[in-house]
């Protein structure tokens, strides 16, 4: 078959129902991050959580960074799939929602292998490039605020090794990067980071319907 499949509604319950269990400990997050209402849906799922865990293992990583952590579903799920001397960077500006993932990293017993990070994000990134982790990275993920994509994937340029995965969520916003209707300064943001990333010469790109849309960029 030359296209996708269509993923129905039906078919994506399918999906999920044949992954394998979901950890208690991130359903129990995943439960208390959908009652804090309309923004829980900044909380990636667990198709994709999974997805990720795999990509860390498949590829060996050790250390992961993340623009974005929120209530820290990704950033746990990372963490149990890192090995036990293996360091999530997990980056935020909000210590309230952070509150809620550094609670489930101490049940899960992964805390040590965390370290959050609060502050503007592209401050954050700038000092780490200043360190030892610049260029050794092995793995980061893109959550965050849509205009600061380039900034993010830049920072991710530098700090990644060669061979180093990065993946960026959201580009398909919904669907909304195809409505010409919808013209608000995030799409936009999406729409001119994905031209930019088609003509990417610093990574191999591959563009995924997963989630909500996810590019995988390898660094070369």
């Amino acid at each position: 078959m030359g296209r996708d499949i269509h993923l129905t509604r039906a078919l994506a319950d399918y999906l999920e129902d044949h992954q394998p269990q979901e950890p208690e400990l991130l359903q129990a997050l995943r439960r208390e991050t959908v009652a804090l209402g309309g923004i829980s849906v900044m909380q990636i799922g667990w198709v994709q959580g999974r997805f990720m865990q795999t990509l860390i293992r498949a590829t060996g990583a050790r250390t992961y960074l993340e623009v974005g952590t929120f209530t820290g579903y990704s950033a746990l799920a990372a963490a149990l799939s890192l090995p036990d001397d293996g360091k999530v960077f997990a980056l935020d500006i909000s210590e309230e929602w952070t509150s809620i993932a550094e609670k489930y990293w101490q049940q899960a017993g992964v805390d040590h292998k965390v370290d959050l990070m609060i502050g503007d994000a592209k401050e954050t990134l700038g000092a780490l490039a200043e360190t030892d982790l610049a260029g050794q990275l092995d793995m980061m993920f893109i959550d965050a605020d849509k205009t600061g994509m380039p900034a993010y994937f830049d920072a991710a340029m530098g700090l990644l090794r060669p061979g180093g995965l990065v993946l960026i969520d959201n580009v398909l916003w919904g669907g909304s990067v195809i409505d010409p209707e919808v013209k608000n300064d995030d799409t936009e943001a999406i729409r001119r980071f994905n031209i930019q990333m088609a003509a990417e010469e610093r990574a191999f790109v591959s563009i995924i319907p997963v989630g909500d849309g996810l590019t995988l960029a390898v660094k070369i």
